[in-house]
């Protein structure tokens, strides 16, 4: 090669060179801006499983979640997951269980550190939690069968801050059909939403207590949507046309989902967002990575449109999280990976709590509605 030539080419690398750092600064300065400004809602996070047995979320190292991390990773705010496995439907334990968890969140987690977490109740609470720079705490009861078949058990748990509840959870109850054990021939199956469920979801708008299909059947899915009267979430749920797990939504879910106002709250449980950790052999755990929460982010997207995306983590309530993605300190690195897939700043906070305050007040304005039109 020519003196000349070789000239041009070193020209050339080092202004491709310039031009790259020039784009890295520029994502830097986005990534810290949308950290800085957005109201990240991670809508199910199970720290309380870890707070009830006495874990401290002011430094939580064996756990994916602490105060320390919620900061790093610019979190506005958590639905805390009162979650009641179905083991605790055995002698009638649901309730107690329930009563112990909504207690770990108020008592280890809101009331211990009040200097980080502001208790909240509404889509306004989380604004203002998030203007004093205070992290807004919330509640979302996991497993419907903690009502124990009772309308007046999901009012207390109301009364007590439950902003939403997941019909079933891994096993099916009163309320409608699981999503994991519909074909188990020894649990008897209602075909969807039972009468009961019908009569619960509709309770459910009248308090504005959202509604949660993440863990139902298809079935129950469909019933639930068509029974609700205000738009309605999967808490944390990923897209099935990329990994296919009964837990996750088609892309016929979604989009009717998204046509009534709802939002998938992408999931990061490895087995959820990746096949190849989905078919991996048990003890030989194959890690998801970040590019694939960016595929179901980006796959959701496309189908139910940017309006009905959401992020519900699952953290701590999993093992196994994607590679670069490991616990909450790291959603800038998701957010710098957005950005580069050409999401804008104003998609991404849509996708990070936007959309969903926009549902919570769709979903207070049906409550409103209703009261007024139920005199009560």
């Amino acid at each position: 090669m020519k003196t000349q030539d070789l000239r041009r080419a070193a020209l050339a690398l080092l202004v491709s060179g310039a031009l790259f750092a020039a784009d890295n600064k520029k994502i830097d300065k986005q990534v810290a801006a949308i950290t800085k400004s957005a109201i990240l809602i991670d809508t199910h996070n199970d720290i309380p499983s870890f707070t009830v047995d006495g874990a401290d979320i002011g430094a939580s190292p064996k756990t994916q979640t602490d105060i320390t991390r919620l900061h790093t990773g610019g979190v506005g705010a958590v639905f805390f997951s009162v979650y009641v496995a179905g083991t605790h439907v055995n002698g009638n334990h649901s309730a107690n269980r329930a009563l112990q968890m909504i207690d770990t969140v108020q008592h280890d987690i809101l009331d211990r550190y009040p200097d980080t977490f502001s208790p909240a109740l509404t889509a306004t609470d989380i604004e203002k939690a998030h203007r004093r720079h205070k992290i807004a705490g919330l509640m979302g009861l996991e497993g419907g069968h903690a009502i124990e078949d009772s309308p007046r058990l999901l009012r207390d748990y109301y009364r007590l801050g439950v902003r939403y509840m997941t019909l079933t959870h891994w096993n099916t109850n009163g309320l409608g059909d699981s999503a994991t054990d519909v074909n188990n021939p020894q649990v008897q199956h209602h075909n969807g939403l039972t009468p009961l469920g019908k009569e619960i979801v509709h309770e459910m708008n009248r308090l504005g207590m959202m509604v949660d299909i993440s863990h139902t059947a298809d079935k129950t899915f469909y019933d639930a949507l068509e029974t609700s009267q205000a738009p309605i979430i999967a808490s944390h749920s990923s897209c099935r046309a990329i990994t296919n797990a009964a837990r996750n939504m088609t892309d016929d879910m979604i989009k009717a989902l998204s046509k009534k106002g709802g939002v998938i709250h992408i999931n990061m449980n490895c087995g959820f967002i990746s096949q190849k950790s989905a078919d991996a052999p048990k003890g030989a755990p194959v890690r998801a990575t970040l590019a694939d929460v960016v595929a179901h982010i980006d796959h959701a997207r496309q189908v139910g449109g940017i309006e009905a995306v959401g992020i519900g983590t699952d953290f701590d309530g999993i093992t196994c999280t994607p590679e670069g993605l490991d616990d909450v300190s790291k959603f800038p690195a998701l957010t710098r990976a957005l950005l580069e897939k050409g999401y804008s700043p104003a998609d991404i906070k849509k996708i990070y709590g936007g959309n969903t305050l926009r549902l919570m007040r769709q979903v207070e304005k049906v409550a409103a509605e209703l009261q007024r039109s139920h005199g009560a």
